[in-house]
């Protein structure tokens, strides 16, 4: 585990934090980002941005450079090409915005002989924070009844927490989360989501690496996809879904499906019949301008109903070169 955790001198409550940042302002910005490993390119010309207040879901196959990503904007690695800024701040000036930034790389560690009060004491002392910073976070992350056990007693969830715990220290703007739902049973994964949208609510941006596309569906405002180190996505979450849901059309007449399909083939999309209905892979939003060409044609007793996809679904459907 690494957890960015630079000096604060000016410490908060957490429950009155709000954003520092104006309306509008970006919390991440990449351009043309690039690291390479020999021959291999990690990342590969990144470009992309995460507005502050958000909870953005980075998303991407095992090897595609979410990781290299993350230390690249924690200057853990140094890039081969292209700038980032991170609030605000260009990736060079590290002294400058990591004071600002908390993250959670990788699984957490910790002394497990010592209870989570303890380590969390251990590194605000280490870190210049104050100690009754400790008893503030370990209430915010939902710990306080369990400060004084030793960690090797906590399950999996409560020792994730525990690492957000260490990665809020210095009240950071800006939360980079490694893949925090990692080994959680399903208690755990409420819990951490119910945390992350706490936080979004004190004013924290978080940025947030997860193969658990079915959880990130359910806190994300703003979406990054990866792949091969370059990126296939980057805005808001529900764009995204719109894009990538389906039309599913019903007539009184075969004559008036084959229409409807004459009339989204042409458009561009795939239509695929099913127990005497359509399925139209589409933007949701293309169903007023289906309707009315559909009226215009003469099929004027079809219905359609929009069917969003999963965050899964359109996910694979853009991995494979769909839409």
């Amino acid at each position: 585990m690494e957890v960015i955790m630079p000096p604060s001198s000016d410490i908060s409550q957490p429950e009155q934090a709000t954003s520092v940042s104006p309306i509008g302002a970006l919390a991440i910005e990449t351009h043309s980002l690039s690291k390479h490993f020999r021959q291999r390119k990690a990342v590969d010309n990144l470009t992309i941005s995460i507005p502050a207040g958000t909870i953005a879901g980075f998303v991407g196959p095992n090897g595609a450079g979410k990781t290299t990503t993350i230390r690249l904007l924690l200057g853990l690695l140094r890039p081969s090409a292209g700038s980032a800024t991170i609030l605000g701040q260009p990736l060079t000036d590290l002294r400058n915005y990591l004071p600002r930034v908390g993250a959670l790389v990788e699984a957490p560690a910790f002394y497990p002989s010592l209870s989570g009060q303890a380590n969390l004491e251990v590194l605000a002392r280490l870190g210049g924070h104050p100690r009754s910073r400790v008893g503030q976070l370990l209430e915010v992350v939902d710990l306080s009844d369990r400060a004084k056990d030793p960690v090797r007693k906590y399950s999996q969830g409560m020792k994730q927490r525990l690492g957000v715990a260490m990665a809020l220290l210095p009240d950071p703007d800006l939360l980079i989360l490694d893949e925090p739902a990692n080994g959680l049973d399903p208690l755990g994964i409420i819990q951490m989501r119910d945390l992350l949208r706490r936080l979004r609510e004190q004013g924290k941006t978080i940025f947030l690496s997860s193969h658990l596309l079915g959880e990130l569906e359910q806190v994300t405002d703003w979406l990054v996809m990866l792949n091969q180190g370059k990126a296939l996505f980057s805005g808001p979450a529900r764009e995204f879904l719109d894009r990538r849901g389906e039309l599913v059309v019903k007539a009184e007449e075969a004559t008036q499906l084959d229409l409807v399909a004459r009339i989204a083939a042409e458009a561009g999309y795939t239509v695929t019949p099913e127990n005497g209905s359509l399925r139209i892979a589409c933007p949701l939003d293309w169903a007023s301008e289906l309707n009315r060409r559909a009226r215009e044609a003469g099929a004027t007793g079809i219905t359609t109903q929009a069917r969003e996809a999963s965050l899964e679904e359109s996910f694979l459907a853009l991995l494979k070169g769909e839409h």
